[in-house]
């Protein structure tokens, strides 16, 4: 992304509902897979931004250390001030993590950036996981959608369910949840592509408080239908989490 796109991510994840929802939803789910998994290691966050996921590990699974991997050296540096957690600047493509090193890894909108190639990303995955250790993947839904928005934020392509599931069996994984999210607020979304131009800005920004407070209630519904196994049938992204295995 380009330099003004960190600096608004750094500027707002804190407070935008989608940011917070979507950690929530990722803290949630990997935690839960943690706790059924033997692996004791580190996790990674990989891509990890401006840092705020990667501060939100931190302090839900202070058991395990968290550390953060950022190709771009301006958000790495804002990371680290961030989370206080030790941030390596390099790529998804190309991890620099010795093998079985890992007990979970957590990719949030990073295999469709395009900057990274997907198969490479979680060949080096699977190699730096331990045997059941625990990939959590978000990805943003539905190529049809590819939009200004992705545009700003270098995203080159969008995924299926499916596709996404197939891609992490192909690469050594076993696929234990699957779910699109977002769905709530799915027609707002489309809506919001229909009527936006070629040369808007990014969907990040701060939005009024009781817009922003609506739309994290919408997402705090799907996520207690989501911890309670339920796999929403569309949405906006597509979440799974899978273990590595032989």
């Amino acid at each position: 992304m380009e330099r003004a796109e960190y600096e608004r991510m750094h500027a707002v994840e804190e407070r935008m509902w989608w940011y917070r929802g979507l950690r929530v939803l990722a803290v949630q789910l990997l935690d839960r897979a943690l706790a059924d998994a033997k692996p004791d290691g580190a996790v990674l966050d990989a891509g990890c931004g401006t840092g705020g996921m990667l501060l939100a590990l931190a302090a839900a699974l202070s058991q395990r250390p968290a550390i953060g991997l950022e190709r771009d050296a301006l958000a790495a540096g804002m990371a680290a001030q961030k989370s206080r957690r030790p941030v390596m600047v390099g790529s998804a493509n190309e991890l620099p993590v010795r093998d079985g090193m890992l007990a979970a890894y957590v990719s949030l909108d990073v295999l469709c950036h395009r900057g990274v190639e997907p198969q490479e990303a979680l060949s080096e995955a699977r190699r730096c996981l331990q045997l059941d250790g625990v990939a959590l993947i978000n990805l943003p839904a539905y190529r049809w959608l590819l939009s200004a928005h992705d545009r700003r934020v270098h995203n080159a392509r969008r995924f299926t369910r499916s596709q996404a599931s197939a891609l992490l069996r192909a690469h050594g994984f076993r696929v234990k949840r699957s779910t699109y999210w977002n769905t709530f607020l799915f027609p707002l979304m489309l809506l919001r592509r229909l009527v936006a131009n070629a040369d808007d800005e990014s969907d990040v920004r701060e939005f009024p408080g009781w817009l922003d407070r609506l739309f994290a209630a919408a997402l705090a519904a799907e996520r207690f239908l989501i911890m309670r196994g339920i796999s929403l049938p569309f949405g906006g992204s597509v979440m799974i989490v899978a273990a590595r295995h032989e």
